[in-house]
């Protein structure tokens, strides 16, 4: 069976409305590589080293990113070889599979991608990122998702530094109707997360979301305040934060990757929410962060709607991607 019809009958197992928010919020991350790649194929008669490196280009330009296309590229050159393909639209399905492959690697499996909450009690989830990349909004939007599953939920106001941090992780909570846990702007982060923590357990809450101070200004003092607020929540709850989640927007592109690399020094970050995917042409920046960092993306941003924000799948996200040209050659 190819690929193609692997990859199909994989997304059909899965809810349609799914499937129609990845393609809906791919759209122009879509549009931008089929453009690329539709051209491709129609130029070349045949895969040749010319025809690798214009590839190279698209992919570069979708924001794959360079380190990520060179391990591609060099991959699809082996595949194409041994399969002994010769037209140029005998590469779409082999980019596709490779694609997928890239994203889950070896130490990548659908368990890794889910939220990881805890069985036995308390799950806190730290939430890290710079300002104005969606951290409020996607805490939110992960509040409302949980308690849709039947959870507990409690929001911990740990931005205290920026004006408004405060009262707009409030409305969110009001919106979804959870409550926040706060005090006055200025104060230590890390009391903040204290009060918290013995909050969640009083009120025997499935799971507390933190919100930190998103300043890259000065990384030391980052750095520093990250682990006063970790060391306080494992203190109070043994094995916690259960998750690390960096939100990055996805709009920023290669500067997105960068404020990945710093996070991941000063925290132990295990998974990516990435917002903004639908407001993108370069939706690649998903398999640059996953490949580059080894870091997966666990949910991602499709739209402004409060259940626009999706648990990714790499499955739909190929699809979201590749759907024209697997519909065409169907």
């Amino acid at each position: 069976m190819s690929f193609f019809k692997k990859l199909k009958e994989t997304i059909s197992k899965q809810t349609e409305s799914v499937t129609q928010k990845f393609k809906t919020g791919l759209e122009k991350s879509r549009n931008n590589l089929t453009e690329g790649l539709n051209d491709l194929f129609a130029r070349y008669r045949k895969v040749d080293e010319d025809f690798f490196e214009e590839l190279e280009e698209i992919l570069i330009m979708a924001d794959v990113g360079v380190n990520t296309v060179m391990e591609l590229v060099e991959d699809l050159k082996f595949e194409v070889k041994r399969k002994n393909i010769q037209d140029p639209k005998g590469v779409q399905e082999v980019i596709s599979e490779k694609l997928v492959e890239l994203y889950k690697g070896d130490d990548l499996t659908d368990d890794s991608i889910e939220l990881n909450l805890n069985p036995d009690g308390l799950t806190v989830v730290l939430f890290v990122g710079v300002n104005g990349v969606g951290k409020t909004t996607s805490i939110g939007k992960i509040a409302h998702k949980l308690k849709t599953d039947g959870k507990k939920v409690l929001l911990a106001a740990g931005d205290t530094f920026r004006a408004g941090a405060i009262d707009q992780l409030e409305v969110w909570g009001e919106r979804v109707g959870v409550d926040t846990i706060k005090q006055s702007e200025g104060s230590d982060p890390a009391a903040v997360m204290y009060d918290a923590v013995q909050a969640a357990k009083a009120r025997k809450v499935d799971v507390l979301l933190c919100d930190t101070a998103g300043r890259l200004q000065n990384k030391v003092n980052l750095m520093k305040e990250l682990e006063k607020v970790r060391n306080v929540i494992a203190r109070e709850v043994p094995g916690a934060p259960h998750e690390v989640l960096l939100v990055i927007d996805a709009t920023t592109g290669q500067n997105g990757l960068v404020q990945a690399k710093t996070f991941s020094e000063a925290t132990n970050v295990s998974g990516i929410v990435l917002t903004k995917l639908d407001g993108t042409a370069k939706g690649g920046i998903v398999l640059a962060i996953r490949n580059e960092l080894k870091v997966p993306v666990k949910f991602v941003g499709l739209g402004e709607k409060m259940d626009d924000l999706q648990p990714f799948q790499a499955e739909q996200f190929i699809y979201g991607l590749f759907g024209d040209l697997m519909n065409k050659e169907a």
